[in-house]
């Protein structure tokens, strides 16, 4: 199975954010894992890591009369580096205590995106720290950077967010798994990169949505199981208002009308939903949307929301 991991579980409350914070919260993420192991699945890991750039960016920021600024894709590698380490070290201890002889690998991923996707002409998706509007305005004319207001709490640089098409590494990923080993993979959504006209690799100031970039890894590896986990335990219809209504279990058909109703937003609920829609339209069999804490109960059918085609 595939299991999809958002960034901001590894920093719950926002507070806890130093490196020991995000190793005992990979602790605990990874012995949900083990648990999955343990039951006899294979469990390939995708995490997000939106905090973990925005950190890199900003220390870039900071230091940048010292030392080069950090450009964005080599910011996602860094951050794939840095979370799979305690993903990979955590989960390997949990299986060790458990006595079971399965390895543990974090893969710098690369992914690659069309050159001419349309979300190239219209940067969205905001990255990195606050400015004030002076200081956007000269990062834009010096750098080139294109810039938004946020949410009325500063200035942000916003990059593309194109859809992946293709993942580099995906015979090593397939090789390891052939040998047992389970493995973290595409985080982040992906190193973003593109082919030049001599087919050379190169990377782009992009975000790769994780979600699709996962769903992409689901079918590519034609995985059993494709499992979200997310801030709420399942999916609901009419989400915060007193007509809240929690889906337990739905097919493809069902799932194709709520998005169509527009009952899920985009940059929460959505890109999820979109992603399992390609995932099960794909031949995949079973897509899973939970919380943490309710993995093992998900997939036992007492928890989650489960969707099948």
């Amino acid at each position: 199975m595939v299991v999809a991991i958002g960034g901001n579980a590894l920093i719950p409350d926002g507070s806890r954010s130093s490196a020991a914070d995000q190793l005992h919260s990979a602790g605990v993420i990874m012995g949900h894992v083990a648990n999955l192991i343990s039951a006899g699945h294979q469990a390939i890991v995708v995490h997000g890591n939106g905090p973990q750039v925005g950190f890199t960016l900003l220390r870039s920021e900071l230091s940048r009369a010292q030392v080069p600024e950090v450009p964005l894709d080599t910011g996602v590698a860094e951050t794939q580096g840095a979370i799979g380490y305690n993903l990979q070290q955590a989960l390997g201890n949990h299986l060790r205590r458990r006595r079971l002889p399965v390895r543990v690998a974090s893969v710098l991923t690369q992914v690659v995106v069309d050159p001419d996707d349309p979300a190239f002409l219209i940067p969205t998706k905001p990255i990195g720290p606050f400015y004030s509007k002076e200081q956007a305005r000269q990062r834009r004319e010096r750098d080139g950077w294109d810039v938004m207001e946020d949410s009325n709490r500063g200035w942000r640089r916003v990059v593309p967010s194109p859809a992946p098409i293709d993942i580099i590494e995906l015979d090593a990923i397939k090789g390891l798994l052939a040998q047992g080993w389970s493995i973290i993979c595409v985080g982040g959504g992906g190193i973003p990169v593109v082919r030049d006209s001599h087919g050379d690799l190169l990377g782009k100031a992009a975000v790769i949505d994780k979600d699709f970039a996962s769903s992409l890894l689901a079918r590519e590896l034609k995985a059993d199981v494709f499992m979200l986990v997310t801030a709420v335990e399942q999916v609901y219809l009419h989400f915060g208002t007193p007509r809240q209504q929690a889906l337990r279990q739905i097919n493809l058909e069902h799932l194709k009308r709520y998005i169509a109703e527009g009952h899920f937003k985009p940059g929460s609920m959505l890109p999820k939903m979109k992603s399992v829609e390609a995932y099960l339209e794909g031949g995949g069999q079973e897509a899973i949307v939970t919380n943490i804490e309710s993995v093992e109960k998900s997939v036992a059918g007492t928890a989650g929301t489960r969707i099948i085609p």
